[in-house]
């Protein structure tokens, strides 16, 4: 397929402006994946995203006649979406890990409670997730903005702190165009954008996970994976904690509680010695990051459902951490399948 010219863009546009919805729809498309994962990255929830994405949407459709032209469709459309962001932020606590909810569990026997009132941050599949093309300005890759760490870091930002750090160093707006989206001036989106790149530096890993698997090779993390599904379907306790870090940590979200340590993981995860029918691992990615989806033996025995997403983290050839989230919803967004036989 040709890829459209300004002229058709322009004959299209003209077309939706009139009121012609496929007209619209054609527009919107391209910029939809990218625009996903702008939302993702401000709200950290799949759901929120998609939610607010319609939003957007929806507003662009009735503000269609009012747009002039003078920026780039696409610009006009991140910066009504950004601001339906910070609405939807302004009516929703923000999200968290286990490990930004409170300290590790003291015994390291068991991961806590279920507290209500709390929103935890969601993992987001790696094939919603489309790499932009960003500007001049971006400072971090695509596939680094994407990670586990840095979307945690950047639910504690300050909304629109958070929105510039976004649209200046990942997508690489300029300060003029961010100071435009936000209605604000070049030296306020400045000002902004140096706490914010001080708070998130704090907070995530010195090395990506982009880096790490760089590092090691896309058939070297396979081969982790795959030696780590075995061990789980052996049984291997011994096996399984000799792949994960000395100060490895597990959490397991919507759970509060949370575990550093080789030991204490293996006191509060692991199962017994020996071979368990009860679950079943398909290797997948989230994040930019390996992952594996834990299918659990249903009730009556004729079938495996689905039961958590562990995200897992990498520190050279070991697993740093390992995030389980238990959120079955969220296999069907993966491209999962619904159930495995047993």
């Amino acid at each position: 397929m040709m890829p459209a010219t300004h002229a058709d863009e322009s004959e299209t546009l003209a077309l939706a402006r009139a009121g012609d919805e496929e007209a619209f729809r054609l527009l919107v498309e391209p910029h939809r994946p990218k625009l996903h994962a702008h939302c993702y990255r401000m709200l950290g929830s799949l759901h929120d995203a998609e939610d607010v994405l319609q939003d957007a949407l929806l507003r662009a459709w009735r503000g269609l006649p009012g747009f002039d032209g003078r920026s780039a469709f696409g610009t006009w459309m991140y910066r009504i979406t950004t601001n339906a962001c910070l609405d939807a932020i302004a009516k929703r606590p923000k999200r968290v890990l286990p490990v930004d909810y409170g300290p590790p569990a003291s015994n390291g026997s068991e991961v806590g409670t279920r507290p209500a009132g709390v929103a935890w941050l969601e993992p987001y599949p790696d094939d919603a997730y489309a790499i932009e093309d960003p500007g001049p300005d971006a400072r971090y890759e695509q596939r680094e903005s994407i990670e586990l760490a840095f979307v945690a870091a950047l639910q504690h930002l300050a909304p629109r702190q958070r929105a510039v750090l976004i649209l200046r160093e990942v997508l690489g707006f300029s300060a003029k165009e961010v100071a435009e989206v936000l209605g604000s001036t070049p030296a306020s989106v400045n000002s902004a954008l140096q706490r914010a790149r001080k708070a998130v530096q704090e907070r995530i890993p010195a090395r990506s996970q982009q880096a790490t698997v760089r590092s090691l090779g896309d058939e070297r993390v396979r081969e982790i994976v795959e030696r780590f599904t075995d061990a789980f379907d052996r049984g291997d306790t011994g096996a399984i904690l000799s792949m994960l870090a000395e100060d490895a940590t597990f959490s397991m979200p919507p759970y509060a509680g949370w575990v550093r340590g080789r030991e204490a993981v293996g006191r509060s995860w692991l199962i017994p010695e020996g071979p368990s029918p009860r679950l079943r691992y398909l290797p997948t990615r989230a994040n930019g990051q390996p992952a594996v989806a834990a299918y659990a033996l249903a009730p009556d025995g004729t079938r495996y459902v689905p039961l958590a997403l562990d995200v897992l983290t990498l520190r050279d050839d070991l697993i740093g951490d390992v995030t389980a989230f238990r959120s079955p919803e969220l296999f069907e967004a993966f491209g999962l399948p619904p159930e495995l036989a047993a």
